[in-house]
């Protein structure tokens, strides 16, 4: 039992290398299917167009999940158009542009992953490229190579051009090469910046390293506790409802969050040295909020705990 629950803390403290290995494997699983599934290189006027397309069109659709499936998109910009204040606090105006940043950064990593495991495969860029009408590109591609080279280039990635298969393969080899060079210039950029940012990030944190791990602890532990008490609450007021509904009975007063509560508990979170506040929720329970008279349906009252001390 010792044994399991070690390997459990193992994997439990490594979901997020876990996670992004899996990511990785998706992705090249996914490659491979489109390149010998859906991906026929027409060896037309259309080449570049159609390895374009399934080189960035996967990308794109993998960027607008990345923000779909962020709960911090939802959180950033639920009820920004009826109160633009939630997005651009007082004080806090830079801090919306911020937290769309963490959000773009995060939501890139599939879009990069598929590029640059694209770009490596080659298929999709050599199609692409076979397709160029630019006549410095032609240039660069077949140096060297008979006049067939630039009548026919789109041919390549078919093999149906006049060359000797020897030179047809030779352009194609080049094609490939040039993709995953890209391919590779793309993955050291992409893990260059990665590093740059998360070094700025921890240069420019206000609390030392044994706090920030205190920090994420708490607050994926206030997560999972968030979610259970909501499944809790949820079936008692439901249990309630159903209760007074058919038993044709008035319900009695159930404890709620004010709507101020609500608010103020989904709102964007600062950290301030001077109130050790580890997210919106710890601060709206320490600040304290108080019942209004038109909410005297609810009775929990967040009163003011940290003024009172």
């Amino acid at each position: 039992m010792d044994a399991f629950r070690g390997i459990l803390k193992f994997f439990l403290n490594q979901k997020t290398v876990i996670g992004y290995s899996f990511m990785a494997l998706l992705t090249v699983g996914s490659e491979r299917l489109f390149s010998l599934v859906a991906f026929k290189c027409p060896c037309s006027t259309e080449n570049v167009v159609y390895g374009l397309v399934f080189l960035f069109a996967p990308a794109w659709v993998l960027l607008i999940l990345g923000f779909f499936l962020n709960g911090k998109s939802w959180r950033l910009f639920t009820g920004c158009c009826v109160n633009p204040r939630k997005i651009f606090p007082k004080g806090h105006s830079c801090r919306f542009f911020y937290v769309l940043g963490q959000i773009t950064l995060s939501s890139l990593v599939a879009p990069m992953m598929w590029l640059s495991v694209a770009l490596l495969n080659g298929t999709f860029y050599e199609c692409a490229m076979s397709g160029t009408k630019s006549s410095r590109l032609l240039g660069l591609i077949c140096k060297g190579k008979p006049q067939e080279c630039w009548d026919e280039l789109h041919k390549v990635s078919c093999g149906k051009t006049s060359m000797t298969p020897a030179d047809n393969e030779e352009v194609k080899l080049s094609l490939q090469a040039q993709s995953q060079i890209l391919g590779w210039c793309l993955i050291c950029s992409a893990s260059f910046f990665s590093l740059l940012t998360t070094c700025y990030a921890r240069c420019r944190s206000k609390v030392s390293y044994l706090q920030l791990s205190f920090w994420k602890t708490y607050a994926q532990k206030e997560k999972e506790q968030l979610e259970n008490t909501f499944l809790e609450y949820a079936n008692k007021l439901s249990e309630r409802n159903l209760k007074c509904f058919f038993e044709n009975k008035r319900p009695e007063v159930f404890p709620m969050p004010t709507f101020a509560a609500w608010e103020a508990a989904s709102e964007l979170h600062s950290f301030h040295q001077s109130q050790q506040h580890y997210s919106t929720l710890h601060r709206v329970v320490e600040d304290g909020l108080e019942l209004s008279p038109e909410d005297d349906e609810t009775t929990m009252v967040l009163v003011g705990t940290a003024h009172s001390v």
